[in-house]
Formats: structure tokens, sequence, C-alpha cells
């Protein structure tokens, strides 16, 4: 039974607003956090006293930056299912308390070294339990708020929060950590405070709950199989012994190999236990099915993307137009922002149309148009003109705008009302899931594309500045990734490595040249390109399934209880 309505004072504000504006600010606070810690990063390594570009600390920068990914795509399904057991609200409004103790765990990190490294990221997981909460249920909690023909709008208004956070956190941590690294965590700090004393006052249970037993054995197997699959293909990017990237590491491919036996067999579990996690007859139904898959393909060709544009940006183009290496991470985010005025154009309306018409005509029309996006965007020279690049990333964001709150109402409409926190955990895995697994896939083409070219373009350019030959034949022969996430966290590589022992025994005009910041992105710049046409061409493939997918949708469709209940019968029957 729906629990008592608290927030009486504010119940001459439909309760549809309030929900809306809660789960609003959740996903601000998220956001933020997200995007300002990647700005952030390099004043986080100094702070800790870690270098990010020695070869040993690598696999920490992999963890401060997808640990958080890898644990919220484990644990959404799950949250989302406890959800429907023990009420969405409850769920939901534990959810900022972890962020929020998260956050402040963060800014309290008192190691230095590994150790502060080690601190920041199981506090990084502590927030992904916290923002898997929230995100397994906020689509349910909207769904029960609002009625099938707004849901698209209070969806697509949802996720322009995400957007205008993503902005905010760019600047904002950019400002804070030029004070302090720790303020960058305690940014979260108020915003978890106000949205964890608003949701505990304002928000209630609309939704029935549907007691059952836990499927340990299904959550198990399930976290494990995912788990590992991530976890292997995040390591499938680091450099092993003399090799450019892990994918020939035993280990990664142990890994891969046994969370795929795990998911087969959590498969084969689900299908027996009387009350599964994972309820795999709501694939039976089409639009389900199909905006899943969808949204799982357009995270695979998008997500790794991201972080390419902006070592592009940071890396090579900044750099060449007179921007020092440390003011590149702010700038690229500036530069970005034609990406996020996009998104916030087309979301609210594509979902307030698509409440109307349906998902399928501007959700497939979204894929079609990013796959031309990235064909443009292939199309660029390295010494690109800005407002070209603004052009093609503002059609990029309007692409995905169009298909975001379209599909995420689509397959929330699509399921029975008593299994909704379930279906949001299970749309949210297959999007966070998409991430790691297309930053797998980005990077490694990236690096073996880099790795084939750079080492000799990088050898003649170090010898012609009169660096000694055994210097530029270790240094030209270093792990692509490492010179890659340099330019992503703000630093010169050349400036880092060659050493003062080196550039001081230069003469001083060489020396100058090395470490401008000309001199490095221009000899990555063809082979950099030459990746990036690699990696564009995979994402146009994903768009294109994705549209596919999309289209095969069907039109509208809102679940009606009656399907719910032949639906349960036939689990049951099972």
């Amino acid at each position: 039974m729906a629990a008592s309505s608290p927030g009486r004072g504010l119940s001459r504000v439909p309760y549809k607003w309030v929900a809306l504006s809660n789960t609003t600010l959740g996903v601000l606070m998220a956001t933020i956090n997200a995007s300002s810690l990647v700005i952030a990063l390099p004043a986080v390594f100094r702070g800790i006293h870690l270098d990010p570009l020695d070869p040993s600390n690598f696999t920490y920068l992999l963890w401060v930056l997808n640990g958080y990914l890898l644990a919220s795509a484990v644990l959404v399904v799950t949250l989302g299912r406890v959800g429907d057991m023990y009420g969405r609200v409850r769920m939901y409004n534990l959810g900022f308390v972890v962020f929020t103790a998260g956050s402040i765990g963060l800014s309290a990190t008192w190691s230095t070294g590994t150790a502060g490294a080690v601190e920041i990221i199981v506090m990084r997981i502590v927030q992904a339990v916290g923002g898997a909460l929230l995100m397994a249920n906020s689509a349910a909690l909207l769904t029960d708020a609002f009625p099938a023909n707004e849901r698209g709008m209070a969806l697509g208004i949802n996720q322009i929060a995400g957007q205008a956070g993503t902005f905010l956190g760019l600047i904002l941590g950019g400002v804070m950590a030029a004070i302090d690294w720790r303020w960058v965590f305690l940014l979260n700090v108020p915003v978890g405070v106000v949205g964890t004393v608003w949701a505990y006052v304002a928000l209630r249970e609309l939704g029935e709950r549907h007691p059952a037993r836990i499927d340990w054995l299904g959550n198990v197997t399930f976290a494990l199989g995912l788990g590992l699959v991530l976890v292997g293909i995040t390591y499938g990017i680091a450099p092993y012994g003399d090799q450019p990237t892990g994918w020939g590491n035993p280990q990664v491919i142990g890994a891969i190999v046994a969370g795929v036996v795990l998911l087969g067999a959590f498969a084969a579990i689900e299908r027996r236990v009387p009350s599964p996690m994972f309820r795999l007859e709501l694939f039976r139904i089409r639009a389900f099915a199909a905006g899943n898959l969808a949204g799982l393909l357009s995270s695979v060709g998008r997500g790794g993307l991201q972080f390419l544009l902006i070592m592009w940006l940071q890396g090579i183009w900044l750099p060449l137009h007179g921007y020092s290496f440390e003011s590149t991470p702010f700038w690229a985010g500036i530069a970005m922002l034609p990406l996020t005025a996009g998104f916030v154009v087309a979301g609210p309306v594509s979902g307030y149309l698509s409440d109307r018409f349906g998902a399928r005509p501007f959700a497939t029309a979204g894929m079609l148009l990013a796959a031309l996006s990235f064909l443009l965007l292939m199309a660029l020279p390295s010494d690109f003109a800005y407002p070209a690049f603004g052009g093609v990333i503002f059609a990029n964001g309007v692409a995905f705008g169009l298909f975001a709150s379209p599909n995420t109402a689509a397959i929330m409409n699509s399921v029975p009302a008593r299994h909704r926190g379930a279906a949001s955990g299970m749309r949210a895995t297959f999007q966070n899931a998409g991430m790691p697994l297309s930053i797998g896939v980005f990077f490694t083409l990236m690096i073996l594309g880099l790795q084939a070219s750079v080492p000799a373009t990088m050898y003649q350019g170090l010898t012609a500045s009169h660096v000694p030959a055994q210097a530029a034949q270790t240094l030209s022969h270093l792990p692509a990734v490492g010179y890659l996430f340099a330019a992503f966290l703000g630093y010169n590589p050349l400036q880092s490595l060659l050493g003062p022992t080196v550039l001081n025994a230069l003469p001083a005009s060489d020396a100058a040249h090395l470490v401008s910041t000309g001199f490095f992105p221009s000899l990555i710049a063809g082979p950099f390109h030459d990746g990036i046409v690699v990696v564009l061409t995979f994402s146009i493939a994903m768009s294109l399934v994705a549209a596919a997918a999309s289209w095969l949708r069907g039109g509208r469709y809102v679940h009606d209880e009656q399907e719910a209940a032949r639906l349960d019968s036939e689990s049951d029957a099972a």
C-alpha cells in the first residue's frame, strides 16, 4: 500500500512537479560531481602527490575515472528491484544520503600517494552506491507521478538538468580546484543535504510494494559476472609487458571469459527462481527490448567519444592555438558547450512530441542524425576551424537529445507498474554498461592506431631537436595511453617525460621548442586524426544499428494492467 503523505505544506503543488523537481536535483548533483572531477583530476593527483604519468600509477587513474561507472552499472538493476520490493521512495531517499556521505568522505581523504588514491577510489564507489540508488528509482518515481502522455516531457526536463550539471561542474570544478582540490568534492554536499531533506519531507510512495525474497544467487552471479567483464575491458586498455594494450594479458582474457560464464549462469538462474531480480519476461515486450537495445548501442557508440573529443581539444587543438597545457581542461569544457546546447534544445521538445506521437520517429531520427554528425566530424582536419567543429557537435547534441527522453519514456511506459523499479534499473544497467564498453573499444582502436605511427614521427622530431638518440628511442616507444591521458589531464607530456636532465643539456632554443605548446600536438595530430577516423567509423555503425533497433520498437505503446496480470501469471507458471 502507498505510504502516508509527507510534505503537507506542499499539498498545493501538484505532486508530479514535486517529484520532478527532486529527481532533477538528484541528476544535477550526480552530473556536477562527474564533470567537476574530470576538470579537477590534475589538482587531485597533485594534492595527493601522485604522478599520473608514472606507468605504475596508471591503474589508479583508471579506477578513479571508471570505478564509479563500473560499480553503478553492476548495482542499478539490483537496487531497482529492491525498490519494487521495499519502496522506491525509500531507496531513492537513501541514495541521497549515501551519495552525500561519499562526497564528505572524498573531501576528507587523509592519505597521500597510492594510499590516498585507494581512499578516493573507495569513496567514489560509495558515491556510486548512492548514485545507483538514485538512478535506479528516479525514472520509476517519475513514471509513477506523471500520466503516460506527459512522461516524455518530464524525462526531457530531467535530462536537461543533467546537461546543465555537466556545464556547471566544468566551471565550478575549475574554480574550486584552483582554491583546494578538496572543495571539488564538497561541491556536492550542499546539494546533497538539501536534496536529502527535501526528499524525506516531500516525496511519497505512489507505487505498490510487492514484498518478496531477495534473489541472492542471481544478485551475486550478476554482480560478479558483469563486474568481471567490465573490469577486464577496463584493464584491456592498460599496457601489458611490451604490448601497447592489455588484450593479450591472460588475466584480462580470464576475467572476461569468467564474467560471460557467470552471466550465462545468471540467465539460467533467473528462469528458475520464484522472485528473480532481472525480469526476463519483460523482454517479451517489444518496446522494452528494442528500447534497451537501442539505448545500449547508443551508449557504446557515443560514450568513449566524449573522452576522445576532449583529448583532441586538450592535446592538439587548444595548444596549437596558444593555450597552455595547464589551462586546456577548462577551455575544452567551454569548447564542448555546443554539444550541451544541442541536447538542451532537443531534449524537452522531443520528449513533449513523443508523448503525442510515440518515441519511434524521434529516437530513430536521433540515431540517424548521430551517424551523420559522426561522418561530418570525421571530415574535419586535426586543426579545424572552430565554428565547423561547434556546428557538428551541436548537431550531435541535438541527435542524442532527440533520442534520450523518448527512448526512456517508451521503455518505462511499456512495463507493468509493479515492475517499474526493476525496469528502470535494467534500463540504467544497459546505459551504464555501454560507457565502459565504449571506452574500452575506443581507446583500444585509438592506441593501436597511434602506436603504429607515432614512434617513428616522435623519434624524428626529437632527434631533429638534438635529443640524444637513446633518449629519443626510449620516449618514442612509450605506451600511447600515457600521452593520451597526459593530454586529458592537462599535462605537457614531453616536459614531464624529458625531465630537467635532458632539457638542461640541450641548447636553450631546442629545449624551448620541445616544451612549447605546438611541438607535441604537431607530432601526434596526423596519427590522432587517423585514429579518430577509425573510432568514428565504429560510432557510425553503432548509431545505424541503434536506429534500426529503435524503429523496430513499433508504434506508441503504453502497458495496461491486464497485460501485466497475464505476464505475471505466465512468469509464475514457468
